[in-house]
């Protein structure tokens, strides 16, 4: 299988230590949890790029061959709303983070197809751009990298609340070059007003059509965070054990020092940057599901036919799920002024729908 790692090591042995020495292994329910959302989460990918080639969606963007980090990072999430809870600022290549979290993937559907129904954005939004209040997933964005800017404040606010809730940040390798990145760095890392984030960049070698190789001068992305003395680390994140272990070694520490830390996960791109580059899968890549079952058959604790009809359970699901999205309605002209601003407003003590102005 080939690599696309251009010199870049792909560390496959980064994991948190019990206090014994020993590796820490997984539990087998784990493992096969684990399995079993990024089983679901590459069986929506492929539904979404199937819709949209069927004239129900405008535009395919999302992260089929990157479950193996994705899914971990969803598990290992403190999710509730407010200070207290983990924020999320994610980009669009999160499914399997928002299925970990207990996201129904229908709703995913209902977003490519532009419904009213899309819990979401309402049907205002591309495919893939989440957002969900009682969870603080802070609305993806279609410009790349302002995440990167705007996770800090989230943090600014845990950090003057106390307790043991995060920011994390996620984004993509080719969109560290924006300023966004850097402001990410300098605010979180001041001396004496360290911020409680987690900085996580899924490094695919990829932007758009542009590879890593040429525009990027330094060995690992996550070197940057050394000037700043972030603590960092690289790690294989097509390994869902190795991707478990890290981001739990980066939340307990992050949790309990109150101090960023950068996390680089290599990662692969098995559908190209988006429906704008065609969609089509892409020979050669590492496939982290396809080489985690491999792994589990060989342990005994998955059979290659329960692996299939699992497959064939979730493609089953969606296709009907997506016969059914097809006949719901798109929001009304009506209702175009709606989720602009806060709906409701207290004026003078009453309460009212003032839109937006």
């Amino acid at each position: 299988m080939r690599s696309r790692y251009n010199g870049v090591p792909r560390m496959t042995t980064i994991i948190s230590k019990v206090r014994n020495g020993a590796e820490e292994s997984l539990k087998p329910e784990l493992l096969l949890q684990m399995h079993d959302l990024m089983r679901k989460a590459r069986v929506l990918e492929e539904r979404l790029i199937r819709m949209q080639k069927q004239g129900d969606g405008y535009f395919w963007i999302g992260g089929p061959g990157e479950e193996a980090f994705s899914v971990p990072l969803g598990l290992l999430t403190h999710k509730g709303e407010g200070p207290q809870y983990d924020y999320l600022h994610l980009h669009y290549r999160a499914s399997g983070t928002m299925l970990a979290l207990g996201a129904d993937p229908v709703d995913a559907l209902r977003q490519m197809k532009s419904t009213a129904s899309d819990p979401y954005s309402g049907g205002r939004n591309f495919a893939s751009h989440y957002s969900v209040r009682k969870w603080n997933v802070v609305p993806v964005s279609s410009p790349i990298e302002v995440q990167y800017a705007m996770a800090p404040g989230t943090a600014l606010a845990q950090r003057r609340h106390g307790g043991t809730g995060i920011t994390i940040v996620t984004g993509g390798d080719a969109g560290t070059a924006e300023g966004d990145f850097a402001t990410c760095l300098i605010w979180s890392a001041r001396k004496g007003s360290e911020l409680p984030m987690l900085i996580i960049v899924t490094n695919n070698q990829y932007g758009i059509s542009t590879p890593y190789d040429g525009q990027h001068g330094e060995k690992r992305i996550a070197d940057r965070g050394a000037a700043f003395g972030i603590r960092t680390l690289t790690i294989d994140g097509n390994d869902p054990e190795t991707s478990y272990r890290a981001i739990k070694q980066a939340m307990d520490y992050v949790r309990k020092e109150r101090k960023p830390f950068l996390l680089e996960a290599m990662v692969s791109r098995l559908y190209g940057h988006s429906s704008s580059s065609g969609a089509n899968y892409i020979e050669g890549e590492a496939d982290g599901l396809k080489l985690f079952e491999d792994k589990l058959i060989a342990r005994k604790l998955l059979t290659k036919e329960r692996a299939d009809e699992l497959n064939a359970k979730y493609t089953e699901e969606l296709l009907e799920a997506s016969k059914r999205v097809r006949d719901e309605a798109p929001p009304a002209p009506e209702d175009i002024w709606k989720h602009v601003f806060a709906e409701q407003s207290v004026v003078g003590g009453s309460s009212g729908n003032k839109g937006a102005r």
